[in-house]
């Protein structure tokens, strides 16, 4: 590894943080914005589903890993590698917000359904970008795949379900 690659710019650093940590927080406030409720109390679900509770630390910690993730890209060094991991990363974020008013918001098991699936798509496409722009970055996005290919069969078995 070269020094550059490895080497964190002070006057770069505090604006990337602020700026991650903005962008992470809204997208968890739109989630926040759709509650549950009564409607999703009444679908089927699959018993393997976890509870209720677990969502929100989970997704706490994902949000924090790709704030820090998001951080890493916007402290590299500017190159096409860094410009072409940006834009997954910002269409994975988009897909994520929509995500929660699809499925809650406007009750559509089958909306959601379609989005976790390009969701799942932008995911895998921002690790791998992420990887040629700075390998830590993409590191930091693996819990978020992770959780977003569970999500996909959850939604998806809860769409068959309901059918």
């Amino acid at each position: 590894m070269n020094s550059q690659t490895m080497s964190i710019d002070p006057e770069r650093s505090w604006p990337s943080w602020a700026i991650s940590i903005t962008v992470v927080a809204a997208v968890m406030l739109v989630g926040s914005a759709f509650p549950a409720g009564e409607w999703y109390q009444s679908l089927a679900k699959p018993t393997w589903q976890p509870p209720p509770w677990i969502f929100g630390p989970v997704w706490s910690a994902i949000y924090a890993a790709l704030a820090a993730s998001l951080a890493l890209l916007l402290q590299a060094p500017p190159s096409r590698q860094r410009r072409r991991s940006l834009v997954a990363f910002g269409v994975m974020l988009l897909l994520n917000a929509a995500w929660t008013p699809l499925f809650f918001g406007l009750q559509s098991p089958l909306l959601a359904f379609a989005d976790v699936i390009l969701l799942w798509i932008a995911a895998v496409c921002s690790v791998l970008t992420a990887a040629a722009a700075r390998p830590g970055a993409a590191w930091l996005q693996l819990p978020n795949l992770l959780w977003v290919s569970f999500a996909l069969v959850l939604n998806g078995v809860i769409l068959a379900l309901n059918w």
